[in-house]
């Protein structure tokens, strides 16, 4: 007897549609559908799976007086309303876990690329010009790294950084005594005191938006190292670039952006300083975007749909 429907509105790995078929459920796999479309056939559904592109919003939601839950192919749930997924009694389920390693990964290669010059070292060359001393670099051996938010995410970097012989210091605001074998739990004043490198691993939210400004900023003893693999939104462009100007900033990996995508991106009125600016290194949203975490961020969330009760 089948289990119901569920409804994939964006590119998951075929991990997902097989293991949920195995629990009885029959599954759509529509990767291109438009919202209209969606909106039409929902009420079919009891399971709705997205990834990053789909928004499931009040009118969304309103279209599914059938649905059950929500399956997120990824860590934040900023595309989708919670509070009134919660009022209509609908599961969210995610799956940091699957790409938590990918982004630690990510993190670790920015980091070492901006401290050492990579880019900026490799374009020299292949323009002919042979610069040692202007590609001098820095170690990472004895730094302190500041890491905010300590879940899956900031986690997995912090065990990427154990053979690196670093001290790491973690903040999160709603967890403690976390301190284990790979960081130690710290005070936000403690960071800013002791940081030589500040990576933020924390979701998008009406308080997080925007928190990275100049005035936060100030606030550090020593010029930093900034990495940001969580929200674009998180972070004031043009602070970071302030930053860099006055050196207090040494170097900045972002692989999110306030804007991302183009046109929009190209739009803002921070893009022209961002990309002449060598001393930033920029991805396109892929931190936990690889091949490997394709497939088992959509394995964890398979497993995850077998403990939820509707």
């Amino acid at each position: 007897m089948s289990k119901g429907k569920i409804l994939i509105v964006d590119d998951l790995h075929p991990a997902f549609k097989i293991a949920t078929e195995v629990m009885g459920f029959e599954v759509d796999d529509f990767p291109l559908i438009k919202k209209e479309e969606v909106l039409e056939i929902l009420p079919n559904y009891v399971g709705l799976a997205i990834r990053t592109k789909f928004r499931v919003d009040k009118e969304v939601i309103d279209a599914a007086p059938n649905l059950k839950f929500v399956a997120r192919a990824g860590a934040g749930m900023d595309n989708i309303d919670v509070a009134y997924a919660d009022k209509k009694n609908i599961q969210l389920i995610n799956a940091p876990e699957g790409n938590a390693d990918a982004v630690g990964e990510h993190c670790v290669g920015m980091l070492l690329s901006l401290m050492n010059n990579l880019r900026k070292a490799d374009t020299e060359i292949r323009n002919g010009i042979w610069e040692r001393e202007g590609n001098r670099g820095y170690e990472l051996k004895g730094k302190t790294v500041g890491i905010i938010g300590y879940g899956n995410n900031g986690s997995a970097f912090a065990k990427k950084l154990k053979g690196f012989e670093v001290k790491v210091l973690a903040y999160d605001k709603y967890k403690t005594r976390f301190t284990d074998d790979f960081a130690t739990e710290a005070s936000m004043e403690e960071i800013v005191k002791y940081a030589d490198v500040l990576s933020l691993h924390i979701p998008l939210t009406k308080e997080t938006k925007q928190m990275v400004n100049e005035e936060y900023l100030s606030y550090f003893r020593r010029p930093i190292f900034f990495l940001n693999a969580s929200r674009g939104e998180i972070v004031n462009t043009k602070a970071i670039l302030k930053g860099i100007k006055e050196n207090r900033i040494l170097g900045a990996g972002l692989d999110v952006l306030e804007k991302e995508k183009f046109p929009a991106l190209a739009d803002a009125d921070f893009y022209q300083d961002l990309i002449a600016e060598a001393r930033v290194l920029l991805t396109p949203h892929v931190g936990g975007w690889t091949f490997d975490s394709y497939r088992k961020i959509s394995e964890v969330l398979a497993n995850k749909l077998k403990n939820l009760e509707f």
